[in-house]
């Protein structure tokens, strides 16, 4: 296989681990901290869960190890959608378990929890896992949605483990996968398997956070790599100086991406989902608010500027929400034949036109023909909308468009208006992982197995103190169902891990909100440029803004 002179380079790269993992295996003992409680709901997930509850948290220390010295054999599995450092957590999972004992295996579960269920794997040894150090993907086993979370799912790991003789499976994964690995260990504890499941925070939305976990892994490299490419049209715009861009960026239910990344570039505008909620803005009131920045720069002679979009924004806007839930009901069951019987877009908008409220109406007749036809006509297995094909980036431009001609036409605008368009999303997913992700993800991996070596299931495996240099992050475990609460899914409540939303009143925010109408009006443009592997600290191992700003640097 041929590589890049990069992907040689960063072979070499030796991940810097937290200080306390640094002394050896012999010299790593634990900390108990106070039992915990779900974040929410906790006497319904205690019933759920009454093997794995109420847990300690953790914290490794130097000492002497008192773990009971026996050869493991462990699985690992990477679910979901890929993020930055992946490799390097199964890296640092098999150093720690070589570091151990020689003898120890670590078996890879190829294409997510589907290879666990169909007992398709691969057994790591060194050749193999040298080839993956430090890079981007989850292309060292693959990586697969299968969620695990029926008896008979359970069953058959149990019995794969059996066979195998495996004694723990880490699962990589974000909210979703981290919620089935809580399942699992419950019924691996409940059926007394002797098996552990020890989970690894992972998602490039960022939304897999809390107190404990001060971030999720991926989110460092994918909001710099969407940085840098912002920067660079930020930096064209300001060159040519006659478009508007409008950029989409991942995070759908959450806008953690978006802001990392307007506290990275300072555009004009950055949407923040959680906010529109929160005001209940509508289409025309946010069409109105981009539509002010681009009349106060054009009046500058500046005709020209950035919008930040998060693909998830028209989802909570509550007039949308309530135009999706009628069109879906106006399309439930042998209705979506009739319409799609109908021959002409003129036929089907008054059929249309005939099913919806006054109000859901009005809401989509402001709509671009183009979005209309998306709205109806390309719909998911269900028959429901599919709310992330929506081109929002394309919505809003729209809708800008048609706020200023009405200014030109009343003679309040006389600027010039231009668009074009992006949507960054899987350019982040499998980048190189920047120094801080490689670090993080092999300090994750490395934890893990120090959370299996002593015993603990159903953890989560935490590495925080996270904006400080990696000697000082402290590593240790946190049981999963504290992060858990009820929420409505497909008509039943589950449990799941809550989703981790941009906080209002949190500092990465009220920061942006301090600055934002500076940036509205005025070229405040930064460019962070490529992400950087090697020189000054304060350049290859910086951490993110959001992170700094929430631990007050």
């Amino acid at each position: 296989m041929e590589i890049s002179a990069l992907q040689k380079a960063r072979y070499e790269y030796a991940p810097k681990l937290p200080g306390m993992l640094r002394h050896g295996i012999a010299d790593i003992c634990v900390k108990e901290g106070e039992e915990t409680q779900s974040v929410a709901d906790q006497e319904k997930i205690k019933a759920l869960f009454p093997n794995t509850y109420g847990k300690k948290e953790i914290t490794f220390q130097k000492g002497a190890n008192t773990s009971v010295a026996k050869k493991q054999v462990v699985g690992v599995i990477l679910s979901g959608g890929q993020a930055p450092g992946g490799h390097n957590v199964i890296c640092g999972l098999y150093d720690a378990l070589k570091a151990t004992n020689p003898e120890n295996v670590l078996y890879g579960f190829k294409n997510g929890p589907s290879g666990l269920i169909e007992d398709d794997y691969l057994v790591f040894d060194d050749e193999y896992i040298n080839a993956y150090r430090n890079t981007g993907g989850f292309d060292i086993i693959g990586s697969g949605r299968t969620k695990l979370e029926t008896q008979e799912q359970f069953a058959i790991a149990a019995e794969v483990c059996k066979k195998h003789g495996i004694t723990a499976i880490v699962i990589i994964g974000g909210d979703d996968s981290n919620t089935n690995a809580a399942v699992l260990a419950e019924y691996f504890a409940a059926n007394n398997t002797g098996v552990q499941v020890i989970g690894c925070p992972k998602t490039i939305d960022g939304d897999l956070k809390n107190e404990d976990i001060e971030c999720s892994f991926g989110f460092d490299t994918a909001a710099k790599t969407y940085s840098e490419v912002i920067g660079n049209i930020e930096r064209d715009a300001n060159s040519a100086k006659k478009y508007w861009h409008f950029i989409k960026v991942m995070g759908r239910s959450a806008s953690h991406v978006a802001l990392e990344c307007a506290l990275e570039t300072q555009p004009n505008i950055c949407l923040i989902s959680e906010e529109v909620a929160a005001k209940k803005m509508s289409l025309s009131q946010i069409a109105d608010y981009i539509a002010d920045s681009v009349a106060k720069r054009a009046a500058k002679g500046m005709n020209f500027g950035v919008a930040i979009i998060p693909e998830g924004v028209v989802e909570f806007v509550p007039e949308f929400s309530a135009l999706i839930a009628e069109i879906n009901e106006l399309l439930a069951g042998s209705k979506a034949d009739a319409f799609n019987a109908l021959p002409t877009w003129k036929e089907k908008y008054a059929f249309i036109e005939n099913g919806l409220s006054k109000e859901s109406m009005a809401v989509f007749a402001i709509l671009p023909e183009g979005i209309q036809q998306q709205l109806f006509l390309e719909r998911d297995p269900h028959g429901n909308v599919q709310v992330s094909l929506i081109e929002s980036e394309k919505l809003f431009s729209a809708l800008v468009a048609d706020k200023l001609a009405e200014r030109k036409a009343a003679g309040t605008y006389n600027g010039k208006f231009n668009a074009l368009h992006h949507f960054f999303g899987y350019e982040g997913r499998c980048a190189f992982p920047s120094n801080f992700d490689s670090d993080y993800c092999y300090s994750l991996g490395y934890n893990a197995f120090m959370l299996i070596q002593y015993g603990y299931n159903g953890y989560l495996s935490k590495v925080s103190n996270l904006s400080k240099p990696a000697a000082e992050w402290v590593a240790g475990g946190m049981p999963i169902t504290k992060m858990m609460n009820m929420e409505r899914r497909h008509g039943e409540d589950k449990p799941v891990i809550r989703k981790a939303l941009v906080e209002l009143d949190g500092k990465p925010f009220k920061y942006f909100e301090a600055h934002r109408e500076e940036w509205s009006e005025n070229t405040c443009y930064v460019y962070p440029g490529a992400i950087q592997y090697y020189g000054p600290a304060e350049v290859c191992d910086i951490t993110t803004k959001t992170l700094a700003l929430e631990k007050g640097e």
